[in-house]
């Protein structure tokens, strides 16, 4: 999608990397599903003061095609997690105006987990108050290759245009703010075509423990800067022609 030099006060499309359930249980000498459970609540509350605050989009990586190689008992645990959230939140994600995506190869998940992220979908596709991307069984590397096997399958040339409408976010523009807890920096194999150009902004914050007041740090901090995109600052401060 075409992208505007612009520095709104706030994001449109925020990205969410939430790091830290695991360690925050083990701070507590709880098992690291209560962890998860505890970043369901965290999400919850996000989802809140994402629609209060004007942001439109809200995407965050649940599930990442790497968790698999986790314990066994702690992937079953989050499949029976999901599958629970489902039943209990999507009635009022969608009383509240919000369209649920699951980005994600759904293949290698059970059947009855991949039946209920179509069921939501479908269940919530005419709300547009905030379109809440939860990414399940995701990866960056993985988006990129299944977008130009499908481009390669019609026998279309790989363009950047053409790979962009093909990924599995191309219902929404890239995000402009990254946020990742839990005092990593990286992006972990996150959306890496789509971030490009977002901001990011690194909290120490445990995501269990990440608070309204954080989150309005990381927004806060997106508003103060300068969204460039390759130009210049003088190119974006310079008047616009006049039109002819």
């Amino acid at each position: 999608m075409a992208t505007d030099v612009t520095s709104p006060a706030v994001p449109v499309h925020v990205a969410i990397v939430m790091d830290g359930n695991g360690r925050w249980a083990k701070q507590r000498f709880l098992p690291r599903l209560a962890g998860h459970r505890q970043g369901l609540e965290t999400l919850r509350a996000v989802v809140r003061w994402s629609m209060a605050r004007g942001v439109r989009v809200l995407t965050v990586f649940a599930f990442s095609s790497e968790n698999w190689k986790r314990p066994v008992d702690e992937v079953s645990g989050l499949m029976g997690l999901m599958a629970k959230a489902l039943s209990r939140e999507v009635p009022e994600l969608s009383r509240s105006g919000v369209r649920l995506h699951f980005p994600g190869d759904r293949a290698a998940l059970p059947a009855a987990v991949a039946q209920g992220l179509a069921q939501a979908e479908r269940d919530t596709a005419g709300n547009d108050r905030l379109v809440l991307n939860v990414c399940f069984n995701y990866g960056g590397r993985w988006d990129v290759v299944q977008a130009a096997a499908r481009l390669a399958q019609r026998g279309e040339a790989v363009t950047e245009a053409g790979l962009s409408a093909e990924l599995a976010l191309a219902h929404v523009p890239d995000p402009d703010l990254l946020i990742r807890t839990g005092g990593e920096l990286r992006i972990s194999n996150f959306l890496l075509w789509q971030l490009a150009y977002s901001e990011l902004f690194f909290s120490d914050r445990l995501w269990p423990a990440f608070d309204e007041a954080e989150f309005d740090r990381a927004l806060a901090a997106y508003a103060g800067r300068q969204r460039r995109f390759g130009l210049t600052p003088e190119q974006i401060q310079a008047p616009s022609a006049p039109a002819h």
